[in-house]
């Protein structure tokens, strides 16, 4: 409801700093934490989302008056349950950059279209797992890597949600699948390589050589 938005140019300036300071961060960790190769494109999608965060800054305040129209400015936003949004807002949506604060522990930090995640984005889930990578409609869309807590980390291809497509999957313990997915399971043609060095090259169905 507009009767929950409120401005705060200082709580917004500091949160998309603070946010920038993080993505730096993080950068720094994919550099000791995979190859140049994985490098290439969280590294991008990072530095990018730092530019624009930076550039989100120079929009001006939202209007004070919580049931305004808010259009083309920055603010905060708090609903009943908790859930915070604080960035760049467009016909009275979140519309551009932006972070959201979830009342169960979950962030996001990245773009927003029509009100919903969409674009590139950081996804930190409460668990420890964490997605970095392209949103479409609110959902996991495009190119990305999830890490699990466990350690193991996938990067390729996903579709509404879910691994689909080329991707490689790395498990904590070494082992290593590069091939087709499909719904979260290996499923096509696909590589898996396990730590002791043993291959297995060929198709696979549902998760099953």
């Amino acid at each position: 409801m507009k009767s929950d938005k409120k401005l705060s140019f200082s709580a917004t300036s500091k949160v998309v700093a603070a946010y920038i300071v993080f993505l730096l961060l993080q950068g720094l960790k994919y550099v000791s934490l995979t190859s140049m190769k994985r490098l290439i494109y969280p590294g991008c999608l990072l530095f990018f989302l730092t530019l624009d965060l930076a550039n989100a800054m120079a929009l001006p305040n939202c209007p004070s008056n919580g049931s305004a129209y808010w259009n083309n400015c920055q603010g905060t936003y708090t609903n009943a349950n908790g859930n915070k949004y604080v960035g760049e807002w467009r016909d009275d949506k979140w519309h551009g950059q932006g972070s959201r604060n979830f009342a169960n522990g979950d962030k996001y930090i990245g773009e927003f279209k029509n009100g919903k995640k969409h674009g590139h984005g950081v996804y930190t889930y409460v668990n420890g797992n964490k997605y970095i990578g392209d949103f479409k409609n609110d959902k996991r869309h495009g190119q990305g890597i999830f890490t699990y807590a466990s350690g193991d980390q996938y990067l390729g291809e996903f579709k509404k949600r879910r691994a689909n497509g080329q991707g490689t999957y790395t498990h904590a313990n070494g082992d290593k699948y590069a091939g087709e997915f499909k719904d979260d399971l290996m499923h096509g043609q696909g590589t898996f390589t396990k730590a002791n060095g043993d291959i297995y090259v060929g198709e696979w169905k549902n998760g099953k050589p």
